[in-house]
Protein backbone atom coordinates (compact mmCIF):
# COMPACT_ATOMS: atom_id res chain seq x y z
CA UNK A 1 0.00 0.00 0.00
CA UNK A 2 1.29 3.43 -0.89
CA UNK A 3 1.88 5.65 2.12
CA UNK A 4 2.15 2.79 4.63
CA UNK A 5 5.10 3.07 7.02
CA UNK A 6 7.72 0.35 6.82
CA UNK A 7 8.52 -0.32 10.47
CA UNK A 8 11.25 -2.72 11.51
CA UNK A 9 10.67 -5.00 14.49
CA UNK A 10 13.18 -4.26 17.24
CA UNK A 11 14.05 -5.38 20.75
CA UNK A 12 15.84 -3.57 23.54
CA UNK A 13 17.07 -4.51 27.00
CA UNK A 14 16.72 -2.37 30.07
CA UNK A 15 19.89 -3.73 31.71
CA UNK A 16 19.95 -2.91 35.42
CA UNK A 17 22.83 -4.05 37.58
CA UNK A 18 22.98 -5.00 41.25
CA UNK A 19 23.71 -1.35 42.10
CA UNK A 20 20.48 -0.21 40.37
CA UNK A 21 22.37 1.42 37.48
CA UNK A 22 21.07 1.20 33.92
CA UNK A 23 23.40 0.48 31.00
CA UNK A 24 22.96 2.85 28.07
CA UNK A 25 24.43 3.10 24.59
CA UNK A 26 25.53 6.49 23.26
CA UNK A 27 24.51 6.86 19.63
CA UNK A 28 25.95 9.58 17.36
CA UNK A 29 24.31 10.09 13.96
CA UNK A 30 25.63 11.83 10.86
CA UNK A 31 22.37 11.84 8.88
CA UNK A 32 21.26 15.50 8.61
CA UNK A 33 17.59 14.55 8.23
CA UNK A 34 17.40 13.16 11.76
CA UNK A 35 15.84 15.12 14.61
CA UNK A 36 18.88 14.69 16.88
CA UNK A 37 22.60 14.25 16.29
CA UNK A 38 23.15 12.05 19.34
CA UNK A 39 21.22 10.30 22.07
CA UNK A 40 21.42 7.69 24.81
CA UNK A 41 19.30 4.55 24.56
CA UNK A 42 19.15 1.03 25.89
CA UNK A 43 21.06 -1.69 24.01
CA UNK A 44 19.26 -3.60 21.31
CA UNK A 45 18.39 -3.56 17.65
CA UNK A 46 16.49 -5.23 14.89
CA UNK A 47 15.01 -8.69 14.99
CA UNK A 48 16.38 -10.75 12.10
CA UNK A 49 14.44 -13.30 10.05
CA UNK A 50 13.98 -16.52 12.02
CA UNK A 51 14.66 -14.89 15.41
CA UNK A 52 12.22 -14.47 18.26
CA UNK A 53 12.58 -11.48 20.60
CA UNK A 54 14.70 -13.27 23.20
CA UNK A 55 17.13 -14.77 20.70
CA UNK A 56 17.53 -11.39 18.99
CA UNK A 57 18.06 -9.66 22.31
CA UNK A 58 20.75 -12.16 23.40
CA UNK A 59 22.56 -11.58 20.09
CA UNK A 60 22.33 -7.80 20.39
CA UNK A 61 23.54 -7.80 24.02
CA UNK A 62 26.57 -9.94 23.14
CA UNK A 63 27.41 -7.75 20.12
CA UNK A 64 26.87 -4.32 21.68
CA UNK A 65 27.86 -4.71 25.33
CA UNK A 66 29.46 -8.13 25.77
CA UNK A 67 26.72 -9.57 27.97
CA UNK A 68 26.42 -13.25 27.10
CA UNK A 69 23.39 -15.46 27.76
CA UNK A 70 21.59 -13.14 30.22
CA UNK A 71 18.40 -14.07 32.00
CA UNK A 72 15.81 -12.04 30.11
CA UNK A 73 12.94 -10.90 32.27
CA UNK A 74 9.48 -9.65 31.39
CA UNK A 75 8.38 -7.35 28.59
CA UNK A 76 8.10 -3.99 30.37
CA UNK A 77 7.79 -1.28 27.72
CA UNK A 78 6.85 -0.79 24.08
CA UNK A 79 7.72 2.07 21.75
CA UNK A 80 7.14 2.99 18.13
CA UNK A 81 9.28 5.67 16.59
CA UNK A 82 9.37 7.03 13.07
CA UNK A 83 12.69 8.21 11.67
CA UNK A 84 14.57 7.29 8.49
CA UNK A 85 16.84 4.33 9.10
CA UNK A 86 19.94 3.15 7.24
CA UNK A 87 18.13 -0.17 6.72
CA UNK A 88 15.56 1.60 4.52
CA UNK A 89 12.83 1.36 7.15
CA UNK A 90 10.75 4.35 8.20
CA UNK A 91 11.17 3.55 11.88
CA UNK A 92 10.99 0.78 14.41
CA UNK A 93 8.41 -0.89 16.66
CA UNK A 94 10.31 -1.88 19.80
CA UNK A 95 9.75 -4.27 22.69
CA UNK A 96 11.77 -3.60 25.87
CA UNK A 97 12.67 -6.44 28.24
CA UNK A 98 14.07 -6.17 31.75
CA UNK A 99 17.50 -7.75 32.25
CA UNK A 100 18.85 -7.79 35.82
CA UNK A 101 22.54 -8.61 36.11
CA UNK A 102 25.60 -8.31 38.30
CA UNK A 103 27.78 -5.30 37.55
CA UNK A 104 30.16 -5.86 34.66
CA UNK A 105 32.48 -3.88 32.44
CA UNK A 106 30.94 -3.66 28.95
CA UNK A 107 33.13 -5.33 26.33
CA UNK A 108 31.32 -5.47 22.99
CA UNK A 109 31.91 -8.41 20.67
CA UNK A 110 31.76 -6.02 17.70
CA UNK A 111 34.91 -4.16 16.71
CA UNK A 112 35.18 -0.39 17.09
CA UNK A 113 34.64 -0.02 13.33
CA UNK A 114 31.54 -2.25 13.43
CA UNK A 115 30.14 -0.26 16.35
CA UNK A 116 30.77 3.04 14.50
CA UNK A 117 28.94 1.61 11.48
CA UNK A 118 25.95 1.12 13.80
CA UNK A 119 26.33 4.71 15.12
CA UNK A 120 27.53 3.50 18.54
CA UNK A 121 29.83 6.11 20.12
CA UNK A 122 30.10 4.66 23.63
CA UNK A 123 28.53 2.82 26.55
CA UNK A 124 27.93 3.81 30.13
CA UNK A 125 26.24 2.93 33.39
CA UNK A 126 23.85 5.58 34.76
CA UNK A 127 22.29 5.95 38.20
CA UNK A 128 18.74 7.20 38.61
CA UNK A 129 20.12 10.50 39.96
CA UNK A 130 22.50 10.91 37.02
CA UNK A 131 19.65 10.34 34.57
CA UNK A 132 17.44 12.87 36.34
CA UNK A 133 20.20 15.52 36.23
CA UNK A 134 21.27 14.91 32.61
CA UNK A 135 20.77 17.40 29.78
CA UNK A 136 21.16 14.80 27.04
CA UNK A 137 18.54 13.34 24.74
CA UNK A 138 17.25 9.88 25.61
CA UNK A 139 15.24 7.33 23.69
CA UNK A 140 12.56 7.04 24.79
CA UNK A 141 12.50 10.70 25.83
CA UNK A 142 10.97 9.74 29.23
CA UNK A 143 13.78 7.25 29.93
CA UNK A 144 14.94 8.92 33.18
CA UNK A 145 11.40 8.83 34.61
CA UNK A 146 10.75 5.29 33.36
CA UNK A 147 13.99 3.94 34.86
CA UNK A 148 13.34 5.69 38.19
CA UNK A 149 9.88 4.08 38.37
CA UNK A 150 11.28 0.69 37.39
CA UNK A 151 14.01 0.81 40.05
CA UNK A 152 11.59 2.02 42.74
CA UNK A 153 8.58 -0.17 41.95
CA UNK A 154 9.85 -3.11 39.90
CA UNK A 155 8.41 -4.22 36.57
CA UNK A 156 4.93 -3.02 35.63
CA UNK A 157 2.09 -5.60 35.58
CA UNK A 158 1.79 -5.08 31.80
CA UNK A 159 3.96 -3.41 29.18
CA UNK A 160 3.89 0.40 29.22
CA UNK A 161 3.83 2.42 26.00
CA UNK A 162 6.75 4.82 26.51
CA UNK A 163 5.79 7.30 23.82
CA UNK A 164 8.54 8.73 21.66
Amino acid sequence: MAGELRLRRGVRAVVIDDRDRVLLVHFAFSQPQLEVAELWATPGGGVEDGEDDRRALRRELAEEVGLHDPAIGPLIWTRTHVAPMATGHDGQRESYYLVRTASFEPRPALTAAELRAENVAGLGWWTVDELAAADGVFAPRRLPELVATLVADGPPPEAVDTGV
